[in-house]
C-alpha cells in the first residue's frame, strides 16, 4: 500500500511551481488530491500564464493518486466555502492534509524600489493574495481536521527565519505565512492537528525557467546569468518532503517549525527528481548569503 493511500489532501494554489510538485508528490504517495486555483483550461488567471489546475490533477492521477481540478479564487470566502463543503460531502468529512501555497506576488513586488514609493494598492493586493487568502483557507479547511482529532495544514513561504527578503511587501507576506502556522499550531495544539511551515531553496519553477530563457533539460545554461543558480532545486524537493511529512506518524513533534526542502531531504532520505539534492542551506552559509540581516 502506498503511504498515503486513502488520504485526502487539499493542496491550494497547485496551478504551478511548487504547488503544482505538492499535488503531484501527494498523488504519487497515494492520496487523493484536490488541487485548486484560478487558472483552468479557457480560463487563465490574470498573470496569463499556461499551466491550469487540471493539467496539474490529470499529473496526481498519472502517478498514481487521484487529482481532482476544482477552480477556486482563495481571496473570495465563499468560493473556499464551497470547495470545503464540496470535500466534506465527497469525502465523508475527511480532510487529512491542507496546503496553503497561494502566492500570485511575482508581478506585484517592485525589488530595488522602498515601500513608500511602490504601489501601496499593489503591495495590500499582495497580502490579500498571499496572506488573507492562507487565513480564510485554513479557516474553512480546520473544522474538517479538528472534528476528526487529527490532521496536517502546511504553509508554504519563502526562507525560514524572520530577516528582511528584499522588499517590504514581499517580507511581509513570506514572513505572515511562517507566523500562521506557528500561530495555528498553538492553537491547535490539543486538537490532534498540526501545523507548520516549509520552504524551497532557490527553486526551478515553470516562472523562473522562463525568467532564465532556459527549461528543465538545459537549466545550467543560467548559471552563467546567475551563479547562485547552481544550486537551485526543482520543485519537487519540496514536494517529495511534503509527501514524506504527511506520512510520517510523528509530524506533531514539528508543530509550528519552519522547515527547508533540503533538510527535509536529509531526514528522510530522498533526491530531487533529478538525482541531485541541493543544499541551499549549507551553499548559503558558505557563500555568505545572510551575513546581512538588511540584504535580500
Amino acid at each position: 500500500m502506498l503511504p498515503l493511500q486513502g488520504k485526502v489532501a487539499v493542496v491550494a494554489g497547485a496551478t504551478r511551481g511548487a504547488g503544482r510538485a505538492i499535488a503531484v508528490s501527494l498523488g504519487e504517495a497515494g492520496a487523493i488530491v484536490y488541487c485548486t486555483g484560478r487558472s483552468v483550461r479557457g480560463r487563465l488567471s490574470p498573470i496569463g500564464r499556461q499551466e491550469t489546475i487540471d493539467e496539474t490533477a490529470e499529473l496526481v492521477t498519472a502517478r498514481g493518486g487521484r487529482g481532482i481540478p476544482v477552480r477556486v479564487d482563495h481571496t473570495v470566502e465563499d468560493e473556499v466555502r464551497g470547495l470545503f463543503a464540496r470535500v466534506q460531502e465527497e469525502q465523508d468529512g475527511r480532510l487529512d492534509i491542507l496546503v496553503n501555497d497561494i502566492w500570485g506576488g511575482e508581478h506585484l513586488t517592485a525589488w530595488g524600489k522602498p515601500f513608500w514609493e511602490s504601489s501601496l494598492e499593489e503591495g495590500l493586493l499582495m497580502q490579500r493574495q498571499a496572506v488573507h487568502s492562507h487565513m480564510i483557507t485554513s479557516y474553512y479547511g480546520a473544522p474538517l481536521m479538528t472534528a476528526r482529532g487529527q490532521g496536517l495544514i502546511i504553509e508554504v513561504t519563502d526562507g525560514f527565519d524572520y530577516r528582511y527578503r528584499g522588499n517590504l511587501y514581499y517580507s511581509l507576506a513570506k514572513i505572515s505565512a511562517i507566523h500562521l502556522a506557528e500561530a495555528m499550531a498553538a492553537e491547535l495544539k490539543s486538537t490532534g492537528v498540526t501545523a507548520l511551515s516549509v520552504t524551497p531553496g532557490f527553486l526551478r519553477s515553470e516562472q523562473m525557467l522562463d525568467h532564465f530563457g532556459v527549461s528543465e533539460e538545459n537549466w545550467r545554461d543560467a548559471i552563467a546569468q546567475e551563479p547562485h543558480y547552481a544550486e537551485s532545486e526543482t520543485p519537487y524537493l519540496l514536494g517529495r518532503g511534503i509527501a514524506a511529512l504527511a506520512a510520517d506518524p510523528k509530524v506533531a513533534d514539528k508543530a509550528g517549525r519552519i522547515l527547508t526542502s533540503w533538510d527535509l531531504s536529509e531526514e528522510y532520505g530522498y533526491s530531487d527528481i533529478d538525482g541531485r539534492r541541493p543544499h541551499w542551506g549549507r551553499y548559503a552559509a558558505k557563500h555568505r548569503l545572510y551575513d546581512n540581516p538588511l540584504t535580500p
